[in-house]
C-alpha cells in the first residue's frame, strides 16, 4: 500500500524534498505558511493542506523542516500530536539545538508515536537533485522505519545514534565547515598579497596537505576549481545567516558539554561581522571579500 506523507515547511529545501517524495511513489500532503511555496509544492504533485494538522491527519508519516526549534516544538505540541494517527512516524529535518530535539522526541514517544531527528547536509541543489546526506538520531526501530522515506530524498542515510545525535552530527559537521572555510579564504587572501596566482595555488593545495572540501569542492574564489557560488557573485548556495545559525547552536551545545572549541567561537564571531555588515543573504564563501 502506497505510503501518505505530510510535509511541513515548504521552504528552499523543504520544497525539492516534497517533490522527490513524489518522484518516489509516496502520495505527499504539504503545508507551509507561504502560498507561493504551496503553489510549487502542488505543481509537483503534493496536496495542498491548510494547516499542519490537516497534512497530519491520516498520515503514515510527517515530515518537518522548519527554521528553529520553537517553531519544531511549537508544530509538533500544537498540532501534529493531536492530529496525527495512532503509530505514525515523525522525522523532523530542521537543524535545531540539541535540547529541543531531544524533549520532542521524549513528548512524541510518550504518546506512542515513533519519532527520529535527522538533520540534512547538501544544500538546495542536492534538495533537489535527492542527493542529502541525513543524519538521524532515535531508536534502531524508529531509523528502520524513517530509512526508506529518507532514502526517497538523499544519497547518505546514517545513524548517528540515540535521539538528538542527529543534530550533534549536524552542528559539528557545519562547526567543522565555517571553520575550514574561514582558513581557506585566508589562505586563499594570503597567497595572493605573496604573489600567488589564485589558480597556481589551488593546484598547489589541492593536491597537498592543506587540501579540504572548502577549497576543492567549494572554493571561495571565481574562476578557480569547480563552479561554485563564487562564480555567482556569492548568490545561491548557503546563506551567511544559515551558517551563523548553525554555529551558535554549534558554540551553545559545546558550552553546555563544556567542550572546548576556539576555532568554533572565532568563526562564529567573523561570521557574525559579516551579517551585522549586511551580508547575510549571500554565500557563506562570500567571507573572504571581508578577509581579503
Amino acid at each position: 500500500m502506497t505510503q501518505t506523507i505530510a510535509i511541513i515547511g515548504l521552504g528552499n529545501m523543504g520544497g525539492g524534498m516534497a517533490a522527490n517524495l513524489v518522484k518516489n511513489g509516496y502520495v505527499v500532503r504539504a503545508f507551509d505558511l507561504s502560498e507561493e511555496a504551496l503553489a510549487k509544492a502542488e505543481a509537483a504533485g503534493c496536496a495542498r493542506a491548510s494547516s499542519a494538522a490537516e497534512a497530519t491527519s491520516g498520515a503514515d508519516a510527517v515530515v518537518t523542516m522548519l527554521p528553529a526549534g520553537k517553531h519544531v516544538e511549537s508544530v509538533y505540541t500544537g498540532e501534529v500530536f493531536g492530529a496525527a494517527k495512532p503509530g505514525a512516524l515523525f522525522l523532523d529535518c530542521s537543524t535545531i539545538d540539541v535540547a529541543t530535539a531531544r524533549r520532542v522526541i521524549e513528548a512524541a514517544t510518550a504518546k506512542g508515536f515513533a519519532m527520529v531527528d535527522a538533520p540534512v547536509s547538501g544544500g538546495i541543489a542536492a534538495a533537489a537533485g535527492g542527493t542529502l546526506t541525513f543524519m538521524v538520531g532515535g531508536t534502531d526501530e524508529a531509523f528502520a522505519r524513517a530509512q526508506p522515506i529518507l532514502s526517497a530524498m538523499g544519497k547518505a542515510v546514517i545513524h548517528a545514534g540515540g535521539a538528538g545525535t542527529g543534530q550533534g552530527a549536524k552542528i559539528c559537521n557545519n562547526m567543522l565547515l565555517g571553520a575550514t572555510m574561514v582558513a581557506t579564504c585566508e589562505a586563499f587572501a594570503m597567497a595572493q598579497k605573496l604573489g600567488l596566482d589564485p589558480q597556481t595555488f589551488y593546484d598547489i593545495s589541492s593536491v597537498s596537505s592543506g587540501q579540504s572540501w572548502s577549497m576543492t569542492s567549494y572554493c571561495p574564489l571565481p574562476g578557480v576549481g569547480p563552479t561554485t557560488p563564487a562564480d555567482n557573485d556569492y548568490q545561491g548556495g548557503f546563506a551567511v545567516a544559515l551558517m551563523l545559525k548553525d554555529l551558535k547552536l554549534a558554540t551553545q551545545a559545546a558550552q553546555a558539554v563544556d567542550a572546548s572549541v576556539p576555532m568554533g567561537n572565532a568563526a562564529e564571531a567573523l561570521y557574525q561581522a559579516l551579517a551585522n555588515a549586511g551580508q547575510g543573504g549571500k554565500d557563506f564563501s562570500s567571507i573572504i571579500k571581508m578577509l581579503g
